[in-house]
């Protein structure tokens, strides 16, 4: 019996997520993506129209699925807010091992969003809901006392960020982990 073709669509995304997690848009060529998903180049292009069109959609897969772990953490209310900043600064330190090194988020910052207006707006409404969710999170941590109330929890939401992006550039450089939890150790020392 035949697969769905929506089963296959969504199996076809999350392989070519993982193929363009691991390699970058340029770098990654039609016959690896041919590879990693299974399905023919005729295939692929009548699916997905275009390798580009193939790349948003396994972008926005991996947003979903990593922002709303992100937000799931910080929105968790039964624990202390420094808590839920470090469990958030954690998955930078201890990735899935069969996870490509880095993030897709950062590198298709770094190589796609100067020069492709889509996708850059793509990764800025992705931003912002991360954004929206660390500041209430450091919002709620000001209120309970356990962050200075005196700080900008919008600078402080950025830091974040920031700390975490560039926890995830160094791991694609070979940090190893010790290198990482110390980022993270001080991350949280300065909020």
């Amino acid at each position: 019996m035949a697969r769905p073709r929506q089963f296959e669509e969504e199996r076809a995304v999350e392989a070519a997520m993982r193929a363009f997690w691991e390699s970058g848009y340029e770098a990654t060529s039609t016959q690896e993506l041919c590879e990693a998903t299974g399905l023919g180049r005729s295939s692929i292009y009548n699916t997905f129209t275009s390798k580009h069109d193939l790349f948003v959609r396994a972008l926005a897969l991996y947003m979903d699925v990593r922002t709303a772990n992100v937000v799931r953490v910080l929105e968790a209310e039964g624990r202390p807010v420094r808590e839920r900043l470090r469990t958030v600064l954690g998955h930078a330190v201890d990735a899935p091992a069969d996870d490509p090194v880095g993030c897709l988020v950062v590198n298709t910052m770094i190589e796609m969003a100067p020069r492709d207006p889509d996708v850059k707006e793509r990764l800025g409404r992705d931003q912002a809901r991360r954004l929206a969710a660390l500041r209430a999170a450091v919002e709620a941590g000001q209120r309970s006392g356990e962050i200075d109330a005196g700080r900008d929890a919008g600078a402080l939401a950025h830091f974040v960020v920031a700390a975490i992006a560039g926890m995830r550039v160094a791991a694609r450089g070979g940090a190893d982990r010790a290198t990482l939890q110390g980022i993270a150790d001080t991350a949280m020392a300065a909020i």
